[in-house]
């Protein structure tokens, strides 16, 4: 240090000290503004980003609200259409059970009716049974009427016994 104080010239300390003071100026006027208009430019920029940031965060936010009112609209709407379906596939089976019923008992009607047809046709065949064997009875009666009176007594108890058997 004492070698520098020795070493000390003012003329060259004037000199310095000018041009420092040449370049602050200079600094000033063409460097500092540019400077400090980018960093200005830049803060205003770091600014905006964070703003935009912000902003897209809270649409983020809002579509994600938006988008959870949507799920749970499409579930109640898709509840709502599994009940429908419930609903028409209860009605279609009890439909198809009363017309299976309503079938069935028209088949069973049907069948009585059948039934009832086929009696009447087995009654009126006995009846035209009967109504021969009753012919017959009375033509082997004259027959035997006309030759003998205890044969005939006999051959009426016969047929008689006969018809109570069947």
């Amino acid at each position: 240090m004492e070698k520098l104080l020795e070493q000390f010239s003012l003329g060259l300390f004037f000199w310095m000290l000018v041009i420092f003071v040449g370049l602050i100026f200079l600094l000033k006027k063409f460097a500092w503004k540019p400077i400090l208009n980018a960093v200005n430019e830049r803060e205003e920029g770091i600014k905006n980003a964070l703003l935009s940031a912000e902003n897209a965060k809270k649409e983020m936010q809002n579509l994600k609200s938006d988008n959870e009112k949507l799920l749970a609209e499409a579930r109640a709407e898709r509840d709502a259409m599994m009940k429908e379906a419930r609903e028409i596939r209860e009605k279609m089976i009890n439909d198809a059970k009363i017309e299976a019923q309503t079938q069935g008992e028209k088949m069973i009607e049907q069948a009585k009716a059948a039934i009832e047809s086929e009696k009447n046709a087995a009654m009126a065949d006995l009846k035209n049974q009967v109504s021969s064997l009753s012919l017959s009875i009375a033509e082997k009666i004259l027959k035997d009427e006309l030759s003998n009176k205890e044969a005939q007594t006999k051959i009426v108890e016969k047929m008689l016994d006969e018809v109570k058997l069947n």
